[in-house]
């Protein structure tokens, strides 16, 4: 599907979805544990089905209902279907391998799209370590056939690469016959992400003993309580109303935490920079102001990437973007393909191998763009509409579908002049 987006302003009020990195966790977390637990505040996005999925497949049984899911747990991993498809989640797939692998049967895990791509270097050198018997494709990284379980180890696992990986073994060590340690062997990036799993794995019954970020150490034979869980609304998603109202709209964003772990409420912190005035009022979050260049940077927060990227481009001055190199790694390579989209109306993008420098252009010239198969590069295009001269078109737009199902008629019901083809 491709979208025409006509000029306009945007107002009105905007419910922010719930977060996705806490719903992937809580629905493991449940999952994991035996007895029932009610999820609620979920948005059924493919990123989403895809995790609910693969916990059924590991012995969950899983109701869905209008925004909430009751989950009943099993004590330890049941294989019931041999094949896990994470679609294009790398939250899933990172989560997963080693959840579940603590089942000794042989699993094969299959994505789509630039999934396939994606590294799963941390966990290939742990199954060389460990004599874990896999295989894949030379050139891609799924499908991946594991046959073998993790063993009570020292792991010693990079912290610039993603904390997915990190996570995944949080999960998954305090169930193993024996005691565990995640070493890292590099500055960990990412860190909020972290106290994310780690506050989940404490509601849910699971003590790690966090040593400064540097090493993690976690007991064995332990078993995920039960417990509900309501999720809050998800900071990366905030960023687009942010940024649009940083650009000229009005929009109060409801239903924020201000005490949120997420990483990404960073961009509090990102929007000021640029010289705008953040309120937060009774969880009701809102920004103004004439943005003028910053200095932004992305070692904690590279799902701000394309809306800030936006953001700079039409920003008063020259901005600077530094510690961006995981942008690479996303859906698409986040640095090259909003420098390429945006160049197209005219902005004014130096592409560097872990950054950008931008120079802000005021307004800009209708074209055509890609969105890359990226949800968040799909819904960052989408802002141009405030300061474009004429109509953006935006080709394969159904992508907002991975994260944010309904954003195209979110962003309609704000004043958005959308039309649709198919």
């Amino acid at each position: 599907m491709n979208v025409i987006i006509k000029p306009a302003k945007l107002a009105g009020d905007v419910i922010i979805p719930p977060s996705k990195s806490l719903s992937h966790r809580a629905i493991i977390a449940a999952a994991l544990a035996e007895g029932k637990s009610v999820i609620t505040n979920v948005l059924f996005s493919k990123d989403i089905n895809a995790t609910i999925s693969a916990m059924e497949a590991c012995g969950a049984k899983i109701i869905k209902h209008e925004s909430s899911l009751e989950i009943y747990g099993v004590k330890r991993i049941i294989r019931k279907d041999n094949i896990i498809d994470a679609n294009e989640s790398g939250s899933t797939i990172r989560f997963m391998i080693p959840i579940a692998l603590t089942n000794p049967e042989p699993i094969t895990f299959v994505g789509h799209n630039n999934l396939v791509n994606r590294p799963l270097d941390i966990f290939l050198d742990i199954f060389d370590e460990q004599k874990i018997e896999y295989k894949k494709e030379e050139n891609t990284s799924l499908p991946l056939y594991v046959n073998g379980m993790l063993k009570p180890s020292k792991y010693y696992v990079k912290g610039d690469v993603s904390s997915q990986f990190i996570t995944g073994l949080l999960y998954s060590l305090p169930m193993l016959d024996g005691d565990s340690e995640i070493i890292i062997t590099t500055n960990l990036e990412s860190k909020a992400y972290i106290d994310l799993t780690l506050d989940i794995l404490k509601i849910y019954g699971i003590e790690i003993i966090n040593n400064d970020y540097k090493s993690f150490i976690i007991k064995g034979n332990q078993y995920f309580k039960a417990h509900d869980y309501e999720i809050e609304g998800d900071y990366s998603q905030s960023a687009f109303f942010l940024v649009a109202d940083m650009l000229g709209a009005d929009i109060n964003l409801l239903a924020m935490r201000h005490d949120s772990y997420q990483g990404d409420k960073k961009i509090i912190d990102d929007i000021k920079a640029f010289g705008g005035n953040v309120s937060f009022n009774d969880r009701i979050l809102k920004a103004s102001g004439n943005p003028k260049g910053a200095v932004i940077d992305f070692s904690q927060s590279p799902d701000l990437g394309p809306a800030l990227t936006v953001l700079a481009a039409l920003s008063e001055g020259h901005s600077s973007f530094i510690n961006a190199k995981r942008l690479r790694i996303k859906e698409c390579d986040r640095i090259t393909c909003m420098r390429e989209e945006l160049e197209k109306v005219g902005c004014k993008i130096n592409e560097l191998p872990d950054g950008m420098e931008i120079d802000g252009v005021n307004v800009i010239n209708a074209n055509v763009l890609d969105a890359h198969n990226d949800h968040r590069v799909a819904m960052s295009l989408s802002l141009l509409c405030l300061k474009a001269k004429n109509d953006i078109k935006i080709l394969g737009a159904e992508c907002v579908s991975k994260s944010y199902p309904n954003y195209w008629e979110v962003f309609e019901s704000l004043g958005g002049k959308v039309i649709y083809e198919n």
